[in-house]
């Protein structure tokens, strides 16, 4: 049983290990290959939550981690993640109310049948992969194509064609596919498994 105080909610979010002890254990061993770590979500929800009241969308969020630590750290700005798996979407549910994070909230859906126009910044942590290698996928709970693979990659590429101009997007772990050409790479990690980018 978790404690609800500031105090609490203050270590949580120190490092990977504290924060992921708010999930059951297996998906505490998930971690480290399919959430996001503490640093990268801090350093993502940074650039894309740029203006209190910023609305920033997860495109296949897990068990919610990048929402709720971008939640924490900026409270004037509202994260959204979309999720397709129930089991997943509910641990982020459970987390945002033990957490008490108003300004983070979960859909449970596919992200293709979802407005992107209700949001301002994106982030995506190459949710699609698995469709590649379907071995080091999360579950067997969805069906698994490369084909699956190129119609999600060019759905959310058509998706973040059409934002307007200064719409921020960040990318983890991701080849690029899903990138149009009228996005500016304006940041990026050392070894570039992070990059930030703004539509022109």
């Amino acid at each position: 049983m978790f404690m609800s105080d500031s105090r609490f909610n203050t270590q949580m979010f120190t490092s990977d290990d504290s924060f992921d002890q708010i999930y059951p254990q297996g998906m505490q061993q998930l971690s480290k290959r399919h959430w996001t770590p503490l640093q990268i979500a801090t350093a993502s929800a940074a650039f894309l939550a740029h203006k209190p009241g910023t609305r920033i969308l997860d495109i296949g969020s897990g068990v919610g981690k990048f929402c709720l630590i971008g939640a924490h750290f900026h409270p004037d700005s509202y994260f959204y993640g979309i999720e397709q798996r129930k089991e997943l979407y509910l641990y982020a549910r459970n987390a945002k109310e033990v957490l008490k994070m108003d300004n983070a909230d979960f859909i449970c859906g596919n992200f293709t049948r979802f407005n992107a126009g209700q949001y301002d910044s994106f982030y995506f942590y190459n949710s699609f992969f698995e469709h590649l290698k379907p071995e080091d996928g999360i579950d067997q709970q969805i069906d698994y194509s490369p084909d699956l693979y190129d119609y999600y990659t060019c759905y959310l590429q058509d998706i973040m064609d059409q934002r307007v101009s200064g719409t921020r997007f960040v990318t983890y772990y991701s080849m690029g596919d899903e990138v149009p050409d009228s996005y500016q790479l304006v940041d990026a990690s050392d070894d570039m498994l992070l990059k930030m980018w703004i539509k022109r």
